[in-house]
């Protein structure tokens, strides 16, 4: 026999809420670590500003004109 307890007026058996616990800590755990992950990229080491503005704008279009590709 299982231990029942009563949950809002209705009796729950004890093998339910150790489904429940384990079902709410696997599933509360895949969503926190999932995710869009973000690609990291190296730093720009500019030697002046207008350079650094020089590579930024280049990749920017890179990436613009490889999204229009796909």
């Amino acid at each position: 026999m299982v231990a029942m307890y009563t949950i809002a007026g209705r009796q729950v058996g004890s093998h339910i809420l150790a489904i429940a616990t384990l079902g709410t800590v696997f599933t509360l755990t895949t969503l926190s670590v999932g995710g869009k992950k973000t690609e990291t990229t190296p730093p720009i080491q500019a030697s002046s500003k207008d350079e650094e503005k020089f590579v930024k704008e280049f990749m920017a279009k890179a990436e613009m004109e490889l999204k229009a590709n796909h």
